[in-house]
């Protein structure tokens, strides 16, 4: 079988964890052949992280002449929908869903492109993931669950049945959101708060209850 080629883009911590995550899935390391990291950083190419070598930055992914399947590893939702509207001129580059092997779903969880599962994590049953959501270590997911396109969840998230989180929301480190709530687009909630009631799109929201603190200018 040939392989296909993968690229993490991104070698700061959370890529770093994502290919050592990829290392241990058997069946990834079957089916791909890690080139290395990509990074817009001063990390000159031809360094080492962690064993892997610095390929270049975005323009050499927007040049690249075949066939590449790139793990988008950056956790800040709108740098990462920016980045990969910027990829999607390179009509042959495409964006594999990685599921670290102790991750919990059942067969009723959709799955979009792009998508990083964390270890540890459970997903039940009737989940929707858009495409690039990321969800990190260690969180759970309930039942009837949606989540839209680049939404991201840090460590330890705990999502209640029928929640909707909308585009781009970021869910900080061990917040807490009960049954049928409603995330707007591009919020933020701070680490440790507690959603109890619906929240708006573009605002900041942190506490318990979470309320929001400020609100910014849309996709900012």
């Amino acid at each position: 079988m040939i392989k296909r080629k993968l690229v993490f883009l991104g070698a700061g911590g959370f890529g770093r964890e994502v290919a050592w995550q990829v290392s241990q899935i058997q069946s990834l390391t079957a089916a791909y052949e890690v080139l290395g990291f990509v990074d817009d950083s001063p990390e000159p190419a031809g360094n080492e992280i962690n064993g892997l070598p610095v390929l270049g930055d975005t323009q050499w992914l927007l040049s690249y002449p075949e066939e590449l399947s790139v793990v988008i590893c950056i956790g800040n939702s709108r740098i990462r929908k920016q980045v990969y509207e910027r990829l999607s001129t390179n009509p042959r580059l495409s964006y594999p869903t990685i599921i670290a092997d102790n991750v919990r779903y059942s067969d009723t969880v959709t799955f979009g492109q792009g998508c990083i599962i964390c270890l540890s994590s459970i997903l039940t049953v009737n989940v929707q993931l858009g495409d690039f959501v990321i969800i990190n270590l260690d969180c759970t997911i309930g039942h009837d669950v949606e989540m839209d396109n680049f939404v991201t969840l840090y460590p330890s998230v705990n999502v209640s049945g029928n929640v909707h989180i909308g585009e781009c929301a970021e869910l900080g480190t061990g917040c807490q959101i009960i049954q049928k709530k409603t995330v707007g687009r591009s919020t933020i909630i701070g680490a440790g708060s507690v959603v109890v009631k619906d929240l708006p799109a573009d605002c900041t929201a942190v506490g318990a209850p979470a309320l929001p603190i400020k609100f910014h200018p849309p996709g900012k």
